[in-house]
């Protein structure tokens, strides 16, 4: 009998930690992000304040929202890599048709709707019809969208109707009416998966699509249904994002398709279809909105960051494959009252036991002071030598005088860098520095800084709509003519050149290519054969510049609005480079005079992005401090020729 009970113990006791480690397993996601905050609430006072809370609620707003849509894709066995791109013509569509052709706003905003739709119908026509695979019919989508966008705005941002951007607003100061929009989409989706036709019939399709079709499922028109969902949800996302940065950028929510997806997987869906929720997809996209917001409170390289976040993405997927393996699958929604029962449970049993924890940590905090003024940079991007050398000034400057600079990477996005300015503003942040992606799309988030009362110094590019205590920059559009001129006179004042344009929708791009117009007016035999974007990159630049050399092989001059391009244009030039054919680039990075050294590039156009950095943290403090900043801090151009270049510095 004794032997017997002690047994019964045991067997209860195991049955017990095996339910538990059942209960983990198939509620990951939720684990995660339980830990994360639990962690992040430890190491940084900043992370667990309304203000910063709210702040990771508006930045998971558009990848949730995609997420969504992407969610009945995946459920179905798809994939849709165009969503982000559908988003951003979406909304260019709205604003094109809206203020440029006056279009009603409810019409416009249909238009929108109707574009997302007709983009998935497009997919989903490719796909069953067409019988493509997925991956390909949707990579053309996202290819032929993006272009789309960029044709219809011609590559400028586009101003957002003023009865639309109130979606990116708060209600009563507090609510941001993105976190609004996102959980009423989230309840959509849960009511489309666990309610409808359509949604029994993805998870029928997903789990075995030959089944699906021999029960009598018409399964080429789901399909249809299916991606014409995700192109609704991928027009709702765009709209919430121009609403957030008050204009249609054409080159917006470029790579949100893989945070949406991985937001889908890391919440629990499985690539091979069958299985996926829309309660998981929302942890998914919390769960990185949390790791970006944590990372850059901490400080942690812009680099690491994206090595953060692609281990966490690996380790979700490894996740559903243990979970398969363990026969642990996630129930479909809406089927079986009991399971959502537990369900329910287990949301709210976390809920108790992370604000249980998270209290108990916050007293590490109580009471801790900043040793010293913190200072924010944001810049658009570390993938270019020119922004690189103002980072390297300004973090010179900052450890010359004792001052934390955190430096933060938007990656050419104008939404990510709405993210991290919010970050800044609501993390204790004396002053901010910031070098705008598009000068349109930082106001608002500029608009918040001064608010909350920090000061806001722009560097190398302004703010549009909002005030900042200082502009420090070289003048884009003198510098572009200045290079115009630098190549004419050294052409005689007759030849023929081409341009190598930077990335269409962004600022510099526009006022560097402005400059060479207005400067080769003066120069009427300077004729120009072709201007091409080549998107400041170098590989870019060497294949633009060896696709117009079969066009124009009689080329004798080339102007790049940057040195990478310059150098990929020298690449592919050869032996001509600094010979027959003349290069000029832009900004002075090391690359660029080291080629003005050997004579391969003729000129660039220095900018002295280290002297950038240097005055940009020193006007900060200043403004910290009270002092009389001037508004407008002019860093001059220079002109870099083989006869100076050994005195210049940067």
């Amino acid at each position: 009998m004794a032997t017997d009970t002690l047994k019964s113990r045991a067997d209860s006791g195991s049955s017990a930690a095996g339910g538990f480690g059942r209960l983990l397993l198939d509620n990951g996601a939720l684990t995660a992000l339980i830990v994360l905050v639990i962690a992040l609430s430890v190491l940084s006072g900043d992370f667990l304040t309304t203000d910063n809370l709210l702040n990771i609620g508006v930045q998971a707003a558009v990848t949730a929202i995609l997420a969504f849509g992407v969610t009945f894709v995946i459920v179905s066995a798809g994939i849709d890599l165009s969503v982000g791109s559908v988003a951003a013509l979406s909304a260019t569509v709205l604003a094109w048709s809206a203020t440029s052709h006056g279009v009603p706003v409810a019409l416009a905003v249909v238009l929108a709707l109707a574009t997302g739709i007709a983009a998935g119908l497009v997919n989903g026509f490719l796909t069953a019809y067409g019988k493509l695979p997925p991956f390909i019919a949707t990579l053309a989508m996202l290819s032929v969208a993006r272009g789309l966008s960029l044709v219809i705005s011609g590559g400028v941002p586009i101003p957002f109707p003023d009865s639309v951007s109130h979606l990116g607003d708060t209600l009563g100061d507090w609510l941001p009416v993105p976190v609004l929009v996102m959980v009423v989409m989230g309840l959509l989706a849960a009511f489309v998966l666990g309610r409808t036709y359509i949604g029994r019939s993805m998870y029928a399709i997903g789990g075995n699509e030959e089944a699906a079709r021999l029960s009598g499922l018409r399964v080429k028109r789901q399909k249809l249904a299916v991606y014409a969902l995700s192109g609704v949800f991928a027009a709702v996302a765009g709209v919430v994002l121009a609403s957030r940065l008050s204009s249609a950028q054409p080159q917006a929510a470029d790579g949100y398709e893989l945070d949406a997806i991985a937001a889908v997987v890391i919440g629990g869906a499985s690539l091979a279809g069958g299985t996926g929720k829309a309660s998981g997809t929302l942890i998914g996209a919390l769960i990185l909105a949390v790791l970006r917001n944590g990372l850059n409170l901490l400080s942690v390289s812009a680099f690491w960051q994206q090595v953060v976040i692609g281990v966490v993405i690996a380790l979700a997927v490894l996740l559903d494959t243990v979970r398969r393996k363990a026969g642990a699958t996630p129930v479909a929604a809406g089927t079986g009252g009991g399971n959502r029962g537990k369900q329910a449970a287990t949301y709210g049993l976390a809920a108790v036991v992370t604000v249980a924890i998270v209290g108990a940590t916050s007293f590490l905090h109580s009471g801790s002071a900043s040793a010293g003024p913190k200072l924010g940079l944001s810049l658009s991007t570390l993938n270019n030598p020119f922004f690189v050398q103002i980072r390297d000034g300004a973090q010179a400057e900052a450890k010359k005088r004792g001052v934390d600079l955190t430096v933060t990477d938007a990656r050419d996005d104008a939404s990510q860098q709405a993210d991290q300015l919010q970050n800044f503003t609501s993390s204790g942040y004396g002053a901010v520095i910031v070098n705008p992606v598009d000068s349109d799309a930082a106001g608002n988030s500029v608009k918040a800084a001064g608010k909350a009362g920090l000061p806001v110094i722009a560097v190398d590019r302004g703010v549009n709509k909002a005030k900042v205590a200082a502009l420090v920059a070289s003048d884009n559009v003198a510098g572009g003519e200045l290079a115009a001129k630098t190549v004419a006179e050294k052409l005689g004042g007759k030849g023929r050149i081409v341009v190598l344009q930077g990335q269409a929708g962004t600022s510099a791009a526009r006022e560097r290519a402005e400059g060479f117009a207005r400067g080769l007016k003066k120069y009427p035999g300077i004729k120009v054969l072709a201007q091409q974007p080549a998107d400041f990159d170098r590989a870019k630049g060497l294949d633009v510049m060896s696709n117009l050399l079969q066009a124009h092989p009689d080329v004798q001059g080339v102007i790049a609005a940057n040195d990478e391009m310059a150098l990929g244009a020298i690449k592919a030039l050869g032996a001509k480079a600094g010979r027959s054919v003349q290069v000029v680039g832009f900004d002075g990075t090391p690359d660029g005079l080291k080629a003005v050294k050997d004579g391969s590039l003729y000129a660039s156009v220095a900018q002295q992005p280290t002297q950038l950095g240097r005055i940009a943290v020193t006007n900060a403090l200043k403004a910290l401090d009270g002092g009389k900043v001037a508004p407008m801090v002019k860093v001059p151009v220079k002109v870099v020729t083989r006869e100076n270049v050994a005195g210049f510095t940067g």
